[in-house]
């Protein structure tokens, strides 16, 4: 008897094998797009913890300086052998205070007065901004004169990174900057409490300095408040406004697709192509001063209006129709259903993408290079129109800077532009939760 197989049952029993293999397939690709995913997300964490490893490895210790402590005496002889400052106050400016830091530090060291090398190498250890600390002590209290004062004066950029191990103090003393002498000079100092390391307060208060030692953010701080604050003051009210009336308004016509059109593409530019925008305009053609947090602020200002209006615009998408439908259905007017109920629903989503756009306006470099605000500032602005600088800029400029010391200046203030930019964020996200409503 013959065995007749049929096709069909074939093709049935056959037909689970397929999708058992189809279904195994998808699985497959499901856990490959897992693995891809996660070895991304990874791959981004290294890197960034390698670059935040960077950068607080190389500049924590920007937030200590090396100082050390003289007894200084005041002499009358040197600051005023005429007594003339009662007629003369000028006198006490152009008196030889680095003479006296220089006896002072002789004497505490032990070194022959009459030794020339051994003095200027002592005196080498003190930074150059010293003298000028002295002079503001004199000018501000001149009764200390024929005085002897304790003085705290920081030391050179050079002893500091010997003392913060940042020199390698075992190679031969031509291939560093700080020599035997010194070396054991600074030891001395150590043992005696005299030379110790303080926290940099002149990091956050000193201005621009060509003295590792003596810089500081001071300018670039209060500069870069003087730009937030005109970027707050006049992006938050016209973005608001420009995107209430495009979303609420305004007809949907040809005319405002090209203005939509026109602010995503604003969006898009080049932060550089706003400097020169700004540099056209601002200076060349309204006479506003060079290097000038009003300058920097308005430009910031057009840079970061496209990305509040488009975020405002998306809040207040976010708001559902049934509520604009049911205060109109109440009697209210078109304004009133936009200020009394949409705006305040759609608050938490504008306010993040201000706080978010005023981060963004924060670390931009390009534009200030552009208007003039790498300028060589060493006082605080008075004044929004007054020189100024900002914390990128300083960043960029002392990352150009030939000194070692720099370096660790550097890190130390991408450190604090970092600090801002968590807290304006953490800001956001605190806003964001504190206002978000759902319905």
């Amino acid at each position: 008897m013959t065995n007749i197989v049929s096709p069909i049952a074939g093709t049935i029993s056959k037909a689970p094998e397929r999708r058992d293999i189809g279904i195994k397939r998808r699985y497959a690709a499901e856990r490959r797009f897992r693995a891809y995913g996660i070895a991304a997300i990874s791959f981004g964490l290294i890197f960034l913890a390698f670059l935040l490893s960077t950068v607080i490895r190389n500049g924590y210790t920007a937030f200590q300086q090396t100082a050390i402590a003289l007894p200084v005496e005041f002499t009358e002889k040197t600051i005023d052998p005429d007594n003339k400052r009662a007629t003369d106050p000028s006198v006490l400016i152009a008196a030889n205070y680095g003479a006296l830091l220089r006896d002072a530090l002789v004497k505490q060291l032990n070194i022959n007065a009459s030794s020339r090398p051994d003095v200027r190498e002592a005196s080498a250890m003190l930074s150059k901004s010293a003298p000028i600390q002295l002079r503001d002590m004199v000018v501000a209290d001149p009764s200390i004169i024929g005085k002897t004062v304790n003085v705290t004066v920081l030391a050179d950029a050079n002893v500091d990174s010997a003392n913060k191990g940042q020199i390698d103090l075992t190679v031969d003393e031509k291939n560093r900057k700080v020599n035997d002498k010194q070396v054991g000079w600074m030891n001395e100092l150590k043992a005696n409490g005299a030379l110790f390391k303080e926290f940099n307060t002149g990091l956050f208060v000193n201005g621009n300095s060509s003295r590792p030692e003596a810089a500081g953010l001071g300018v670039a701080l209060v500069g870069s408040l003087y730009l937030m604050l005109i970027v707050l003051v006049l992006s938050l009210p016209i973005g608001v406004a420009a995107s209430i009336y495009l979303e609420e308004f305004a007809m949907k016509n040809k005319v405002t697709d090209l203005i939509e059109v026109n602010i995503n593409n604003l969006a898009a530019v080049p932060s550089i192509v706003y400097g020169l925008l700004g540099l056209s305009v601002f200076i060349n053609f309204a006479g506003l001063p060079r290097s000038a947090s009003l300058v920097g602020g308005l430009v910031l200002t057009l840079m970061t209006l496209p990305t509040i209006i488009i975020a405002t615009r998306a809040a207040l998408r976010a708001v559902p129709p049934s509520i604009r439908a049911a205060a109109l259905g109440l009697g209210a007017s078109k304004m009133q259903m936009v200020f009394h109920h949409v705006l305040p629903l759609a608050m938490p989503g504008i306010l993040t993408g201000t706080i978010i756009g005023l981060a963004h306006a924060l670390g931009e470099t390009a534009p200030l290079l552009l208007i003039g605000m790498v300028a060589f500032v060493a006082s605080a602005p008075a004044t929004p129109l007054d020189p100024s600088t900002a914390l990128p800029v300083q960043v960029y400029m002392w990352a150009n800077e030939a000194e070692r010391a720099f370096v660790e200046r550097t890190s130390g203030a991408i450190i604090v532009l970092l600090l801002f930019l968590i807290v304006m964020n953490i800001g956001a996200i605190l806003l964001r939760r504190r206002f978000e409503r759902r319905w």
